[in-house]
């Protein structure tokens, strides 16, 4: 009769570990707690005293909230803060479909289709990870008003897209390939040989591979990398001050939140509430795919 090993099924965690994590925990949330606390709390008691001291002396209000959502604040715009989330969810849903579709597709030719230099297009990608951002967004800018020209000749037409949605799509696009394509690769190389060959083997396609067998299978991994892709372009204040043409049409909620808070950011009664509300759609898509969070981490890390 076989025997276990001692230990074998006890879970992998210790007394300070969990207390580690909990320390984290806690102090991860205490800065959220006070944002909560100091969204309600007026703007006097606000400039004159810590979010704490609200317990002793408690005094809350709806209106920091009923300022931020549906009027301006004599700040940007003549509403409130609404329209910009529905402009933040206009560039990030297509952005996130658009860096995810094309990487999981590129990274599935980069692992199945063989080419010549397939190895050094994949080092190529990987590599471009180590660009930062900052560098081209200046030559970005100037191709999407201007065009390529070379000598005198235009190359390329300008494209007429800045201060549109587009022109804030796009460099997040390809800002977000190059490491979506790095993470789906290491999970789509590891599918089973045999399931994709055998497909071939029935007269599948390239393509019908791709939508009947590599896209389903690939859903944790695909989820996991979408939960970032929406974190990071949600958050995004860099790209779209640059690319949004300085319009409420297109600006996003992280443009208005930076104008709330005034020149010398002392408008805390505003910010506060306006922050706490633009959580809670982050807060909405990670619990959604959180089962496929951890799964998705783990993707690929480990072959058979």
């Amino acid at each position: 009769m076989a025997t276990k090993a001692p230990g074998a099924n006890r879970p992998f965690t210790s007394p300070i570990a969990s207390l580690v994590v909990t320390v984290i925990a806690l102090l991860w949330t205490v800065p959220t707690f006070g944002l909560l606390v100091t969204s309600f709390r007026k703007k006097e008691e606000i400039v004159s005293s810590g979010w704490w001291n609200s317990f002793t002396n408690p005094s809350f209000t709806f209106d920091n909230f009923r300022a931020v959502l549906f009027e301006s604040g004599g700040t940007v715009g003549e509403q409130g803060m609404i329209p910009f989330a529905v402009n933040s969810l206009a560039i990030t849903i297509p952005a996130v479909l658009l860096s995810v579709g094309f990487g999981l597709m590129a990274a599935y030719a980069l692992a199945w289709i063989p080419f010549r230099f397939s190895d050094h297009v994949f080092y190529g990608l990987f590599a471009l990870q180590g660009v930062p951002l900052q560098l081209s967004l200046l030559p970005l800018l100037t191709f999407f008003a201007t065009g390529v020209q070379l000598f005198g000749h235009t190359i390329i037409p300008d494209l007429n897209i800045v201060g549109k949605l587009a022109a804030v799509w796009l460099p997040h696009t390809m800002f977000g390939l190059p490491l979506v394509i790095y993470l789906l690769h290491n999970f789509v190389s590891a599918l089973p040989r045999e399931l994709l060959e055998a497909a071939r083997i029935d007269g599948a396609n390239h393509f019908d591979v791709f939508r009947r067998i590599v896209l389903p299978l690939s859903l944790p991994a695909v989820a996991s990398i979408a939960i970032f892709q929406f974190l990071w372009i949600w958050n995004d204040l860099l790209v779209a001050l640059v690319f949004a043409g300085g319009t409420d049409d297109v600006a996003p909620l992280t443009l208005h939140l930076a104008n709330l808070g005034g020149s010398l950011g002392s408008h805390w009664e505003n910010v506060a509430p306006a922050a706490l509300v633009s959580i809670i759609i982050p807060l909405i898509v990670f619990f959604s795919l959180q089962r496929y969070f951890v799964r998705g981490l783990l993707a690929g890390s480990v072959k058979s």
